[in-house]
């Protein structure tokens, strides 16, 4: 059973995403989601027992982290975690620099552009 959190500000991209996982992986995972890196990372928290898998997150949510983005605070945040270091990071965000964070994080990335118009790019991230 994989266990997934996506973070997201907006409702539909959390919906979404979550629905993509199901299509995915089907019913037997577990997925919490949290509408700003601030939750997020609770959850994170939380998850010491049972880290998640999988770390779906948006960029541009809460401003509290400038100059950093919100994601980019909670990426920092899961790696800093030591019982995160088996939890792949995947960026969905309509961010310009999106790659070039990726790349900076060493983390997966997927333009929301993207994401949005095939699951494909899912498919090859999000494995059983």
């Amino acid at each position: 059973m994989k266990k997934i959190l996506v973070v997201d500000d907006q409702g539909g991209w959390r919906s979404f995403n979550s629905k993509t996982a199901y299509e995915i992986l089907g019913n037997d995972i577990i997925l919490d989601t949290a509408t700003c890196a601030k939750d997020g990372y609770s959850k994170l928290l939380e998850s010491k027992e049972h880290p998640y898998d999988y770390l779906l997150t948006d960029m541009q949510m809460e401003p509290d982290f400038a100059p950093l983005m919100a994601g980019e605070w909670l990426i920092e945040q899961a790696k800093n975690l030591s019982f995160c270091y088996k939890t792949k990071i995947i960026i969905i965000s309509a961010t310009a620099n999106i790659r070039y964070i990726a790349e900076r994080y060493n983390v997966d990335c997927i333009p929301k552009s993207v994401a949005a118009a095939s699951i494909e790019p899912f498919k090859a991230l999000i494995t059983l």
